[in-house]
């Protein structure tokens, strides 16, 4: 194992080689293998997920080295606008929701990320890589579309300096056409309450963030 090369509020990232790294949760909580079922999964249908190979460990998921910011890091940099931020994490939802459910029984059931915002989004020079699918289940696309409104929402009723932009990303994100559905943004609410790696300040700006979200649903 090499150097760290980053860490999130439940895993660090660390070098293999150029080509590959290795994704560490420090918490126990994830099934890392099961995840990397998922990656292959979307991949094979498309969808640009970073490759992965087995490690033989529930909490070590070994992935491809991936160059480029995240999207939250090039909106910082000034090399992505708000606007077109949303644009390309909607275009990314309705792809992922194009791919058909790798084990539901129910022909509907579609693979959901459900924590699919600006940090979890690659911009690489082959594309935008989708990151981070700990979460991924199989369901109806509501509820992913309602998790990521969910996430953005938070930030622009907030006093981040970065409200403003998320509110833009937001509006960009529920433009017609998408799937959000009253059930899956009720959904993705009480899962959000119930996240145990969310502050106070973060689980009180839910209600606000509900009402935003209502308010500039064009879909």
């Amino acid at each position: 194992m090499g150097r760290l090369l980053g860490s999130g509020r439940t895993a660090d990232v660390y070098e293999i080689d150029e080509a590959w790294v290795l994704r560490r949760d420090r918490e126990g909580w994830g099934d890392a293998a099961a995840e990397g079922a998922v990656m292959a999964y979307v991949r094979a249908h498309g969808y640009p997920a970073p490759a992965v190979r087995p490690s033989g460990s529930r909490t070590e998921l070994v992935m491809e080295r991936l160059d480029g910011p995240t999207m939250l890091q090039a909106f910082a940099a000034g090399t992505l606008d708000a606007e077109e931020a949303g644009i390309v994490l909607a275009r990314l939802l309705r792809a992922l929701h194009a791919v058909p459910g790798r084990v539901s029984a129910d022909s509907r059931a579609r693979i959901l990320h459900l924590d699919l915002h600006p940090d979890n989004v690659m911009l690489t020079s082959d594309g935008p890589r989708v990151i981070d699918w700990a979460n991924a289940e199989e369901g109806d696309p509501g509820l992913d579309w309602g998790m990521s409104a969910v996430i953005l929402a938070q930030v622009a009723v907030s006093a981040q300096p970065i409200a403003d932009p998320a509110r833009a990303m937001l509006t960009a994100l529920l433009a017609d056409p998408c799937d959000l559905t009253e059930e899956g943004l009720a959904e993705a609410l009480r899962r959000r309450a119930a996240n145990p790696t969310m502050s106070r300040e973060e689980t009180e700006l839910l209600l606000p963030a509900a009402e935003l979200i209502r308010s500039t649903a064009g879909c």
